[in-house]
This record gives structure tokens, sequence and C-alpha cells, in this order.
């Protein structure tokens, strides 16, 4: 594997220099610079994708420096698929902001590609602090994203995004602090090892710290009741930050993930009870919240919103279990349902445009172009989201469902998530049927149709404008056409996280 595990925070790194440079060098110069780099980035992250299915976990020392004085990388099943899906989502959302969206401001591929170096570090990183380091990569540059193209709307929306998130910055560091006080060490890797052979006293405070962490990884995926900055800030974003920030999400749950089974696993000794206790029914409270706030969204991209959170709260049931059953679902539905929403986020953007005055809201309004495409990838997407069959939502809902024991809980997870797929189909009918049937009688078309609207925003052939979440919406086909091969990748990235030893050994192979 070599040096091949740096690449996907080498090339867009440089990339962002390099577009700084070229700001005043004029839009394509910075497409093409944008899309290479991140063509190449999908290439990296396919091959290490490859590498990471066939065997153990690979750790790359920065500097060629042991574990654990130096900065490790460490790419194992599971950082190498997410690697790949925030590539792809990256693609798509990058050729949709090719439309128009970059022209509104001088820095957007650079900030675009910065986005990426976070991502990808934040996946790849083998420690603690370096994960508080790539935080702030990535959290800077989407406030700076969030903020692109102006108004009075994105501006309160940031404004809410940024206080929050400096506030969990800052719980974050206290958590790395208590617990580098604790064991002396910042390696994660390290750290489990360390726990083993703490005393009473001093477990005590690393279970505070690390529900600290919980805390600040909560805040990341969105989950209640510190939720509530995701349905102001991703519908005030534009189009392709949006489809992108759907990755954000899941850089918190890959955190939880990675920490409650390798640093707070059941053979730690201690806080073993820390997540488990708290997952699922926070979790299902999340799920509740969310199908309610997507029966009272007034437009598609708050709808798109609170299914995102809705997501959240599937995905973390089936981590919550803790069981192998559980894990394999919960991360196929992680992918699907990553896909989904980013596609979700640029066809609300796509209708908004071809509505004229009326945008994506729930009211009546005019005939537009194109409503029949539109309509069909609308219903795709929702039938996706909300776990009906045939599609891959209802493959990572249904092995959720199967392996909740069937005990108290067991049986809320089941009224709850049967429940709030009931919701959820409610309000994405009353959305559905609202945009794409009632329409107005004896009224001409849009007066901005969507030629108008592409032509304005330079976006070009208005079918191809529709390509970008036809990706995405292809790969959720692909997806539950290959379903049983994915669960099976799935299964396997389950069980080398639940069974932690290979990923100490790679790290700390002389310990």
């Amino acid at each position: 594997m070599s040096h091949l595990v740096v690449l996907p925070i080498l090339l867009p790194l440089a990339a962002a220099a390099l577009l700084l440079v070229l700001t005043q060098q004029g839009i394509v110069a910075q497409r093409c610079v944008a899309v290479t780099t991140t063509l190449a980035c999908c290439a990296a992250s396919l091959l290490l994708t490859f590498a990471a299915m066939e065997g153990d976990p690979s750790a790359y020392r920065v500097g060629d420096w042991p574990a654990p004085f130096g900065i490790m990388l460490v790419v194992d099943r599971l950082s190498a698929t997410l690697l790949l899906l925030t590539d792809v989502v990256a693609l798509a959302s990058l050729f949709y902001a090719f439309q128009g969206v970059d022209r509104q401001g001088r820095h957007f591929h650079a900030l675009f590609q910065f986005q990426l170096v976070g991502i990808h570090g934040a996946f790849l990183t083998g420690d603690l602090f370096n994960l508080f380091v790539f935080f702030e990569i990535l959290l800077i540059a989407s406030y700076c994203l969030l903020l692109h193209g102006g108004g009075e709307e994105r501006l309160r929306a940031a404004l809410h995004y940024v206080v929050l998130n400096l506030i969990g910055s800052t719980i974050f560091l206290v958590a790395i602090g208590a617990i580098y006080g604790v064991t002396g060490a910042l390696n994660m890797a390290h750290i489990a090892m360390r726990i083993r052979e703490l005393a009473p006293q001093d477990a005590a405070i690393v279970r505070a710290a690390g529900l600290l962490a919980f805390i600040v990884f909560a805040l990341k995926a969105a989950i209640v009741p510190i939720h509530f900055w995701l349905p102001r800030a991703y519908p005030a974003a534009t189009a392709p930050v949006a489809a992108f920030f759907a990755i954000m999400t899941k850089v918190g749950i890959y955190c939880i993930i990675r920490v409650s089974t390798l640093m707070f696993g059941a053979d730690a000794g201690v806080g073993s009870e820390l997540f488990a206790a708290w997952l699922v029914p926070v979790a299902l409270l999340t799920q509740l919240l969310a199908v309610l706030g997507a029966l009272a969204s007034r437009d598609l991209r708050r709808l798109s919103s609170y299914l995102l959170i809705n997501s959240v709260g599937v995905m973390l049931v089936g981590v919550g279990l803790f069981s192998q059953t559980g894990l394999t679902s919960a991360l196929y539905y992680l992918v699907h349902s990553t896909l989904t929403i980013a596609a979700m986020f640029l066809l609300a953007d796509h209708v908004t445009r071809s509505r004229g005055e009326v945008g994506d809201r729930l009211e009546q309004g005019p005939p537009f172009a194109r409503s029949g495409l539109l309509g069909l990838g609308f219903l795709f997407g929702a039938v996706g989201m909300i776990g009906l069959p045939p599609l891959s939502g209802f493959l990572g809902k249904a092995g959720i469902l199967i392996a909740t024991p069937l005990h108290t809980t067991g049986i809320l997870v089941w009224c709850v998530m049967l429940g709030g797929g009931f919701l959820a189909l409610l309000a994405c009918v009353r959305a559905g049927s609202t945009v794409f049937w009632d329409t107005t009688p004896g009224v001409a078309p849009a007066a901005i149709g969507y030629h108008q609207a592409a032509v304005a925003g330079g976006a070009g052939i208005p079918f191809l404008s529709a390509m970008p979440w036809l990706m995405l919406l292809f790969a959720t086909t692909l997806l539950t056409v290959f379903g049983g091969r994915a669960m099976e990748l799935a299964a396997a990235t389950a069980e080398q996280l639940l069974e932690p030893a290979s990923y100490l050994l790679s790290v700390l192979p002389a310990r």
C-alpha cells in the first residue's frame, strides 16, 4: 500500500493551495483542477478499499516515526469505505456546482478541497489530537462553504452553526486533555491498551471524558437534542454544498463507531457500557423527532434535512446493538442513506429552479419543465429513505430490525422504526403530491423554466444538469442489485470493528 494511504490528504491539500493561486485565472482553470483532483482521490480511495477488503488494517507512519510517538494514519475496511463514499458524493456535488454555483464566490473550489482534506483526515487519522485537527479543518471550510453565495438566511444559519461547533471543539479538547492526562497517550490504539490497565479512580475520569467525546460526536452527527442546527444550516446552503454536507454527519457516526469499539469495547474493562447504555434510546428519540419535523416541513430542502436526521437515528440503533448483524446492517444503511440524501438535496434545487417563484415550497404551483423526470427521481429517493422494498433502504432497515432482540427495548425499536417509517411515508406523499401533481389548472408553465434558469446560471444543457443526482440514485440502485455482495463486505467490516485485535497489532506490532 506504501504511500497510497496519504494521497487522499495530500492531493486535495495541494489542489487547494493551487486553487488559491488560480483565483485570478478564471473559473475554467479552477474547475479543471478541482475535478481532476477529486477524480484522483476517487481512484486512490478505490484502490485503498480493494486493499482494505482483502486483509488486516494498514498503518502509515508519517515521517517514519513509530507509534505511539509519531503521527499515524490507519486504513481499515470502515475508513476505506467512507473515503470512497466521500469522494463519490464530492464528485457529484462538484459537477452540480459547475452549473453556476461555483461562480458565486471566488474561493469555492479551494474551500471544497480543504473540506475534502478535513473529512479524509478524520477517517484516516489514528490518534485523537489529529482527529481534533482535522475536525477544525473541515469545520472552518464548512463555515465558509455554508456562507457561499451570501444572503441573510445563510448568515443566520452560519452563526448558529459556528457557535455550536466552537463549543463542541472546546468540549472535545477538554475530553482529549483528560484522556491524555490519565493514560499519557493520544494514539487511539495506545489509549485502548492503556485503558485496560487503569486503576478504578482513573477509570472514572476516562469514562467522563468518553461521555464528553460522545456529546461532541453527537453534535457532529446531529443527534437529538443537539440536532437543531442541521435543519437550519443545510436548507440555507447552496445545493452542492448541502449535498456534500450529507457526508458530514457520517464523520460523527464514524467517530462513535471507532471510539466505542476500539477504546471502549467490551474487553476494555472501563466504559464498555458507556455507549451501549445511551445509543439506542437516543437513536429512537432522534428518529421520532425527525419524522415529526418531516411532517411539519414546508419545503423539499427542509424535508430532506429531517430525513437525514431520521437516517442518523436508524443507523445508531444498529450501532447501539453492538452485534454483528446490527452493525452490518447499519454500515450498509449508512452508504445507502448518504447517497440518497445527497441526491435529494440536488433534486430539490433542480425543482426550485424549475418552478420559478414557488421554488421547492410545498404549495400549489404552475406546471414546470421535466416534472416527470423530477417526480420519478423524488419517488425513487423517497422510497429509499423511507425504507420500502425493494430498494437498499429496506434491506438496511430490515437487517437492523432482525438484529434487535424481542425484549422491552426491542419492541420499542420495532414500534419506533415502523411507526417512524409510516410517518415519513406520509410526509413524502404529501410533498410529492403537492409539488408534482397539484399544479395550478389553466396556468402556463413557470415563468422561469429550467432552461432559462440554466442559461442564467451557466448550466448548459438542461438534462445534463440532472446527471449528478441521477448518478447518485443509480449508485443506490447498484447497492440494491448487488445487495448480497455489499452485505458481505459490510459484515466483514463489522467483524473487524468488533474484534479490534488486528487494528491494535497493525498500529502497535511490538506490544
